[in-house]
């Protein structure tokens, strides 16, 4: 695969797109235009996770009034619901607009449950939908980041971030799995979308 980069950008058949994300982001602060965001977290029985997912996507940067948290929980363990619905209420207490749902069901697994939470009323003017997995901690300043791309070019339909292991020095193992994912993301990533080929979806915008 690396030869196929190599041979794609010697030859220049792959065309970027400059994206002037600074003034995108001064016009935003100026004008105070942000787009109403959700965010959504499907999770089942994540007992070990739960907070860390949930502490890190209330504390984004973005307007309050802007932005709305999902916590779509199928868990079935009742005990665990009830833990999470507490964290859920922790947060709102601190003014993080959190919305915690829950189905009778596991119709579609996770891609069921995120169907179903885009269709709640509160959600219908929300211009953008992320999504993390409930083990995911995205940093403080990810909408800033990624939101701009998709403000200056009305015709991208998503935009994907990379992500890394937060325990990658903890072994070896841990270390050649920080391997694996480096290379799907320089090298694999980089092929498919050098090629215009499928990629493999990451869980993110």
């Amino acid at each position: 695969m690396a030869i196929v980069i190599v041979c794609v950008k010697c030859l220049g058949k792959k065309r970027y797109t400059k994206y002037q994300l600074d003034s995108i982001k001064e016009d935003l602060e100026k004008n105070r235009n942000y787009p109403k965001v959700l965010v959504q977290i499907p999770m089942f029985n994540e007992k070990e996770v739960y907070k860390l997912s949930i502490g890190a996507v209330s504390g984004l940067a973005w307007p309050s009034d802007r932005l709305i948290v999902q916590v779509l929980d199928d868990s079935t363990n009742e005990v665990l619901r009830a833990m999470v619905e507490a964290e859920c209420q922790k947060w709102i207490q601190k003014g993080v607009n959190i919305k915690y749902e829950t189905r009778n069901n596991r119709n579609g697994y996770k891609a069921g449950a995120l169907r179903e939470g885009l269709k709640k009323h509160y959600v219908e003017d929300c211009e953008f939908v992320i999504i993390f997995d409930a083990d995911f901690q995205p940093e403080e300043d990810f909408l800033w980041r990624t939101i701009p791309y998709l403000l200056e070019n009305p015709e991208l339909g998503l935009v994907q971030a990379r992500w890394k292991f937060v325990n990658a020095d903890e072994c070896l193992m841990t270390r050649l799995q920080e391997m694996s994912l480096d290379y799907h993301f320089s090298v694999e990533q980089e092929v498919g979308s050098s090629t215009c080929s499928f990629f493999g979806f990451n869980g993110y915008l």
